[in-house]
């Protein structure tokens, strides 16, 4: 496994285990308030973080702990990736395969995937050096 994915399957899996509610109907709303001990009315003890996705307001300081410190982590592996050819290719690697490149051609939704801009990747060697690395391998492997 690369450097990359495992930081972002640990990542995950501090996600995963974080006490997130989803709601997509009232009695999946119903359910998830239950489960925290609250009732239906209690929406002044909830936070709504987007996508049919909630947190407890108890928990709030806690996730943007957690989202923070997994933005650190994620920029001290770039910082750490002296040449672009360790943590920086495998993060290039697997989003360019994540977004099928070989079949789009296009960099946006990679990019996107790794907040980055091509402004950006263009004003570090290392990030253009990776990228360029990533994608010549990516899509050899696609022709063969």
């Amino acid at each position: 496994m690369n450097k990359y994915t495992e930081l972002k399957n640990r990542h995950q899996k501090e996600v995963n285990a974080f006490p997130l509610g989803a709601a997509f109907s009232n009695k999946q709303f119903a359910e998830m308030m239950e489960k925290w001990g609250l009732t239906e009315n209690d929406t002044d003890k909830i936070y709504k973080i987007g996508a049919g996705c909630f947190i407890r307001k108890s928990d709030h300081a806690a996730f943007h702990e957690m989202l923070d410190r997994h933005g650190r982590e994620r920029n001290a592996a770039i910082a750490e990736d002296k040449t672009g050819d360790g943590y920086i290719y495998d993060m290039f690697y697997t989003e360019l395969a994540n977004h099928e490149y070989c079949i789009t051609c296009e960099l946006d939704e990679t990019l996107e995937a790794l907040c980055l801009t091509i402004d950006e990747i263009n004003a570090d060697k290392r990030l253009l050096r990776g990228l360029k690395k990533a994608r010549a391998k990516y899509l050899k492997n696609c022709k063969e």
